[in-house]
């Protein structure tokens, strides 16, 4: 799924012609060929999704180390406060970033708003996965479409309910009461997850619909991030929570396997996310949701995020800066993202992010 050599110098010569950069390519395709030299002392500020919060921190670090003139500093404050941040509407000075990361794409009345206009790049993708906290239960643990959607909004509250018991047979489940837990914070991961109850249950569309923020329904607990909710996850025996699939590995929480729509319980692997976002074709806009995937090897619950750029930019030195650090991610940097728990952007989709980098600039 990593971009080839060939795909990445393709566009990397690309980027040299638009943005009219003079450094040499290199062919062994290792740290970012298409990088000139950037002025001095560049510092980026970014703000928004927790879900792509620890690739970001792993790109950022080695990108730093590579080219230590450029410091970009990341507040992973959730998607809903990232884009609030990006459009830049009566925030305070503290509060300003040069580009914004969510996993619900803006939508046309929020780009609206954003003044120079608005590129949304396709950077990374993954899966949400439901973690849960049983003691001393150590077998697979399947739920239905039914079983989850059901937990959610608030229909079943005890783990040894028949509809999970069905799904389980001879695994003994406890009379413990569920206590589900939810986002506090405006979440692209929580716009991910209703996206997914809102496609599989009529009940969740007619009450609650798809949102950044949760209603929290039946027994819940609410807290804010993705990092968060795994904390609460750990701590709170008889809990079930939606996160990204890295703040699962990073707390080594138990993982519910899903019935995803073709009937078949599935595990959350990296293959099977890849098989989940295939179905999404991407459009002009790179604006693309997958809110319940076809296919007998897709994982159910799978998102792409996106990084937020001003097409426009009064500063020549930040928008060089922005298109280098970006293009870098969009290439070498995906040969990070398995180990980090996310999925390398198909070259399909990479490619065509990289075009939409290439077209962002200064104000003429």
């Amino acid at each position: 799924m990593q971009p080839s050599c060939a795909i990445q110098l393709k566009f990397a010569l690309a980027l040299v012609t638009v943005a009219g950069l003079t450094a040499g390519l290199s062919t062994g395709c290792r740290e970012s060929q298409s990088r000139s030299v950037t002025s001095k002392n560049a510092s980026l500020v970014g703000a928004g999704s927790t879900f792509s919060s620890v690739l970001f921190k792993k790109w950022f670090e080695t990108y730093h180390g590579l080219y230590p003139d450029v410091a970009v500093a990341y507040q992973p404050v959730g998607s809903g406060e990232g884009v609030r941040r990006f459009i830049g509407k009566g925030i305070k000075e503290e509060e300003q970033v040069d580009f914004g990361a969510s996993d619900a794409a803006m939508q046309d009345a929020e780009i609206a708003q954003v003044e120079h206009g608005a590129v949304m790049l396709p950077i990374t993708a993954g899966g949400v996965v439901l973690a849960y906290n049983l003691p001393g239960f150590n077998s697979e643990l399947k739920l239905s479409r039914e079983a989850y959607s059901g937990i959610f909004l608030g229909k079943i509250t005890r783990w040894n309910d028949p509809r999970i018991v069905v799904t389980n047979p001879g695994v003994r489940l406890p009379p413990m009461e569920i206590v589900t837990v939810n986002r506090l914070d405006s979440s692209g991961t929580t716009y991910a997850f209703t996206n997914h109850l809102d496609a599989i249950s009529n009940e969740w569309h007619k009450r609650y619909g798809v949102s950044k923020l949760i209603s929290s329904p039946g027994n819940a607990m609410r807290v804010a991030g993705n990092e968060g909710v795994a904390g609460r996850i750990q701590l709170t025996v008889g809990s079930i929570g939606y996160i990204e699939y890295q703040f699962s590995r990073q707390l080594k929480l138990k993982i519910a396997t899903l019935e995803n729509r073709e009937g078949k319980f599935v595990r959350a692997t990296e293959k099977a996310f890849v098989a989940g976002l295939s179905s999404a074709q991407l459009p002009d806009n790179l604006r693309a949701f997958v809110p319940d995937p076809s296919g007998v090897d897709s994982y159910p619950i799978v998102t792409y995020s996106w990084v937020l750029l001003r097409k426009s930019d009064p500063d020549m030195k930040k928008a060089k800066t922005l298109r280098e650090l970006f293009t870098w991610c969009l290439l070498d940097g995906q040969r990070y993202s398995s180990e980090m728990g996310y999925v390398p952007l198909p070259e399909s989709v990479a490619s065509k992010s990289l075009a939409a980098l290439n077209g962002i600039g200064t104000i003429q």
